[in-house]
């Protein structure tokens, strides 16, 4: 972002480090404006407001690292009223974020078992990731590969296995006691918003199949099986050599799903991606009407930013709201003023 900030300077030109100014907003004024409509931004293209106030903060955080009083504030700390218009004119500019639809769980089911079907190296490891990212609600960087610096994958090492409340080393136990675990964990060591050290577990669904314990020990029982280090991302299968699974393969299987069933459900192929297991395991919950606390804690939310994943649309969320409406509509009001009869015996006293 420095670098960016000189090349406007230079563009100008104008100080750096706007020491001779006596009034530097008019500049980052100038500098906001470009980001927003491309000019100056990564992606050649208008960003949102968000975006662009990330921008200036960085701006200013650079400033402080060096020693220097950060331009964007008044000598309270507040950021300048200027600016301050400046960013919230940019909000209501901004068109609605875009958010993916959860896809109902028949759908995954469904990819699941084709996945399954399929005789081909990748495909198992594919239904394995679908049904983990659902049941932990995972981010994608945590069960596929991705580009993203900061994704943090699951690995191997990362996991837990129990029977009942007897820990197995999924190294060195035995095939006939994976058969019988009951309850499986992962845990968080560099995760977004995870708690390092913090263990997530699971138990079984009652499924045979569309089920966390049986995708988990799958990918035991591979990895076991092929000699996997214990940092081998849970998304790697072997296939001569260890492959990985990509995100957009994710989206892909998705996408045929939906292709083929989405009329169904109500849902469109460029309505979805990967992201929306993540959506569909916070609307799984809320349908079950699980407290929000826990769907907070389970989604490792920090804030209300659950709400961008849950939708109303959904029957089973809605349906049920009719008769509860009708029958918890029908109340008395408690008063908060005196009965007219009281009045009028209260006059008679007094008279």
């Amino acid at each position: 972002m420095w670098d960016i900030w000189e090349t406007f300077c230079i563009s100008l030109p104008c100080d750096t480090y706007l020491e001779h100014l006596p009034d530097p907003i008019p500049i980052l004024q100038l500098f906001t404006h470009r980001y927003r409509n491309g000019t100056l931004a990564p992606s050649n293209t208008q960003v949102r407001s968000l975006t662009v106030e990330d921008a200036l903060q960085a701006i200013g955080q650079a400033f402080t690292t060096l020693g220097k009083k950060d331009p964007r504030l008044q000598p309270l700390g507040k950021l300048d009223f200027r600016l301050s218009r400046q960013l919230s004119a940019y909000k209501k500019q901004d068109p609605p974020p875009t958010r993916v639809k959860p896809i109902p769980f028949p759908m995954i089911a469904q990819t699941v078992d084709l996945c399954c079907a399929a005789n081909t190296p990748a495909n198992p490891t594919i239904a394995d990731m679908l049904l983990l990212g659902f049941y932990f609600l995972l981010c994608p960087g945590e069960y596929t590969f991705t580009d993203n610096e900061d994704a943090a994958p699951f690995q191997y090492c990362d996991v837990h296995l129990l029977i009942h409340s007897h820990h197995l080393n999924h190294y060195t136990c035995s095939d006939e006691e994976l058969q019988c675990i009951t309850y499986i964990g992962l845990e968080f060591t560099n995760q977004k918003n995870g708690v390092h050290g913090e263990l997530v577990g699971l138990g079984k669904s009652g499924h045979p199949t569309w089920c966390p314990v049986h995708a988990l020990l799958n990918r035991i029982k591979h990895m076991r099986h092929h000699h996997a280090s214990p940092t081998t991302p849970l998304y790697k299968y072997f296939d001569r050599t260890w492959k990985r699974i990509y995100t957009i393969l994710l989206t892909r299987h998705l996408h045929n799903t939906v292709t083929a069933l989405g009329l169904t459900y109500g849902i469109q192929p460029h309505e979805i991606s990967i992201r929306s297991l993540h959506a569909l395991g916070a609307m799984a919950l809320l349908c079950t009407q699980v407290d929000t606390d826990m769907i907070h804690l389970l989604g490792r939310w920090r804030s209300d930013e659950m709400l961008r994943y849950l939708h109303i649309q959904s029957f089973p969320l809605l349906a049920p709201l009719v008769s509860q409406m009708l029958n918890h509509g029908q109340y008395t009001m408690m008063p908060n003023h005196p009965l007219l009869g009281e009045l009028g015996a209260a006059g008679a006293n007094i008279r």
